[in-house]
């Protein structure tokens, strides 16, 4: 391995044991909040119904889920696939990604430590903004630059 990658492998270390030892997050706990969190979600007035027309194997997609969550809070890597491209296929808008954030922040909190669900719940946010704001693009439902005076 080059220095460079022992450098960087180095560095992914001592961010993971920072982000563990100062919030708590395991494996089992990340298990714990992506079923609580998608129990809820499952069972949910708005968010339900576009889970059971889309989702038919639930255990691999809970897997494919704690995957997800353990690579951004863990970098463990495990996840591989294109979140963009799968929710900019679902009919969503807004006001899902607002409920969505609502039940996961909930879930968070019920089930992490202060310092976790305060990790995972701004995670939960920035990813929500991103996949809203792509979809959005992707969609042409952005406004175009504005016009602005040259100095």
């Amino acid at each position: 391995m080059s220095a460079d990658a022992d450098a960087g492998l180095e560095r992914r270390r001592s961010l993971v044991a920072k982000v563990t030892s100062s919030t708590g997050i395991n494996e089992a706990m990340i298990e714990e909040l992506v079923h609580r969190f998608y129990e809820r979600a499952r069972a949910d007035e708005l968010l339900g119904p576009i889970f059971a027309s889309r989702v038919q194997g639930w255990d691999a997609h809970l897997a494919r889920l704690c995957d997800f969550w353990s690579s951004v809070t863990l970098m463990s890597a495990r996840y591989h696939g294109q979140p963009m491209a799968v929710h900019a296929a679902l009919p969503i808008e807004a006001r899902h990604f607002d409920r969505w954030l609502e039940l996961f922040a909930r879930a968070a909190r019920d089930v992490c430590p202060v310092a976790a669900a305060q990790y995972f719940i701004e995670r939960s946010r920035r990813i929500a903004d991103s996949l809203e704001l792509g979809i959005a693009a992707k969609r042409g439902a952005l406004r175009g630059a504005r016009a602005r005076p040259l100095p």
